[in-house]
Formats: C-alpha cells, structure tokens, sequence
C-alpha cells in the first residue's frame, strides 16, 4: 500500500488498440493496487472505464473522465474533478503522447500539420494538465507529477515532432520540478525505451501494414538487455516510485526505463 490515501490523475488511462497493455492502464492498475483512489482521464471514455473496471474488479477506487489533452477547457475540468470528488490531487501522472498515428515523419517530410499535432498532445497536452494541477499541490504543500518521455529524446530517432516533443518533455519537467520544490511538489519523468505496448507496436504495425510478429521482432532486436522489449509495468513500476513517499527526495530526475538502450549513447 504505497500509495495509500492518495489520489491520482492518469492521463491516458485508456489504451490504442491492440495486444497486450498500455503504460497508462498499467500504471492506473498498479496505483490503485497500492492504494491510491485513480481518475482514469482518456479521450475515450470507453477505454478509460474498461481500465476503471479492471481495477474495480481487483476491489480498488477508479473513477473515470472523458478529456482530450488538445482541449485546455477539458484537461482544467478533470482536475477539478479529482478535487471534488476526492478533495486532494496527490499525484498527476502524464502518459499520453502519439508519433506515427500523429503523421510524424523525417525532418525533410514533416508536414506542418503533423508537427503541430504531435506536439499540441505531447508537449503542450502536459504542460496544459501541469499548469491546472499545481496551483491544488501548491495549496496542499504536496504532490508528485511523473511525465512519460521517452528515450527517443536522447537517443538517434528519425522521427522530428515526437522528438522535439519528448525532449521539450524532459526540459519542462526540470523547470516545474525546480520552480515548485519550495511548494513540496516533486517532479520527475521516466524516459522508457522499446516497449511492447499497443501503441508502439499494432499502431507501427497498422501504419506499416506488417505483420506484428515482424514489428516486434525487429523492436526485441534493437534491446540489449535480453533481447526483448520491456513492457508497461516495467514503466508502472518506474512510476510507482517517482509517485510515491519513497522517492520523498528524489526530483527534477530523468529515469531511463529501457533495458540499456541509452548505454550505446556517448
């Protein structure tokens, strides 16, 4: 019971289609499991109430929010509801993010469309929930954000928008982190690496018109430790420490979860 009396705010708590789970339902699963009261936040609300029922099921406390991270109106009332269902927000966690579904492309054929719309969900979807949720953990003296990077930030990845925006993801995480430590708010943000999600996976699959058994070959390949991806505990986990009382000291930090990828760099 890590987390017990806590409330947190997942933000992409539903999931792509596909095999498997996402970051965002594993992460609520796991919080709920350790006794926070989770508000599963999607843009789609049927997928966030499937992960609300998952943990319902394993007798936790979900509720859930239909809000799109485009829509500042829609990110500004989850937090209020979090805060009048529960009267606290303890931890705000930042899962969502897109790349090939956004159109991400090479720098040479990015659209200026694409780019926008990768880094209005990515960046600017956080910085909207961030902006919302520390004026309640600044009142409180309290609280925890875990934003999800990604190790594209730092690694050779072809794709401009999601790197820029994962990058940015990091850099903006740095700030809130030093800007609100004298307010007891903690700041962190996991860089996961090749993971075995629906999104990272079936979506490059669909996108590609492969099959998934070849997309997820070639992604085990690229990992050193094992030779397979990781999966969306292994972020869950990640999460739960940066979210909880045991990492009390721990901000501003950038946590590779990514079974030695980042080594190969430098």
């Amino acid at each position: 019971m890590r987390l017990e009396g806590k409330t947190a705010i997942i933000m992409g708590a539903g999931q792509s289609p596909g095999q498997g789970m996402g970051n965002g339902r594993a992460t609520a699963l796991l919080f709920a499991r350790e006794g926070a009261r989770v508000l599963c936040v999607d843009r789609d609300p049927g997928s966030a109430a499937e992960t609300a029922e998952l943990i319902a099921a394993e007798g936790g406390e979900a509720a859930t929010f239909e809000a799109d991270v485009t829509r500042e109106a829609e990110v500004a009332a989850s937090v209020n509801e979090c805060t009048r269902r529960w009267g606290r927000l303890d931890i705000l966690h930042n899962n969502v993010g897109i790349s090939v579904a956004g159109g991400d492309a090479e720098v040479t054929e990015i659209t200026e469309e694409a780019f926008d719309r990768v880094m209005t969900v990515n960046l600017r979807g956080t910085v909207m929930a961030c902006k919302h949720a520390i004026p309640v953990m600044r009142e409180q003296r309290s609280g925890a954000i875990v934003n999800i990077s990604s190790i594209a930030a730092i690694e050779c990845y072809p794709w401009v928008a999601y790197k820029a925006s994962k990058m940015g993801m990091v850099a903006f995480t740095r700030q809130i982190a030093i800007q609100n430590a004298e307010y007891g708010i903690r700041a962190n943000v996991i860089l996961p690496g090749v993971m075995d999600t629906p999104m990272a996976v079936d979506t490059r699959a669909r996108a590609w018109n492969l099959p998934r058994e070849e997309v997820a070959a070639e992604r085990d390949a690229r990992v050193p430790l094992g030779g397979k991806m990781g999966t969306a505990w292994d972020v869950a986990y990640a999460a739960l420490y940066l979210a909880s009382d045991e990492a009390r000291f721990v901000t501003g930090v950038e946590l590779p979860v990514d079974g030695g990828t980042g080594c190969r760099i430098g």
